[in-house]
């Protein structure tokens, strides 16, 4: 099978305050965030060179946020250029900006 955005495992790492991107058992990329006032701040996403143009970036702005949804009563502070992007061309992802 082939290593593609749908084998993407993301997952919340609240110890190191960043959602992690895996392909293959390695570590894809991350999305570092803060806690503050209610809202969860991303500020900096990461693809390891090695997976870039994989979809990773994608699957983990998608999985970060449906958690974020999942787990509610935070907002969305998108402070990384990437993530404020994601979000801008995903409509049904801009209920969660906080203001």
């Amino acid at each position: 099978m082939a290593d593609n955005a749908e084998n993407v495992v993301v997952c919340n790492h609240p110890d190191l305050l960043r959602y992690e991107a895996h392909l293959g058992g390695e570590l894809a990329g991350f999305a570092a965030y803060r806690l503050e006032d209610g809202r969860i701040a991303f500020t900096h996403t990461e693809v390891d060179p090695a997976f870039e143009g994989k979809g990773i970036g994608s699957a983990l702005a998608r999985g970060a946020l449906d958690d974020v949804r999942a787990t509610g009563g935070l907002r969305v502070l998108p402070l990384c250029p990437f993530i404020k992007g994601w979000i801008a061309k995903h409509e049904d992802y801009q209920d969660l900006l906080g203001h």
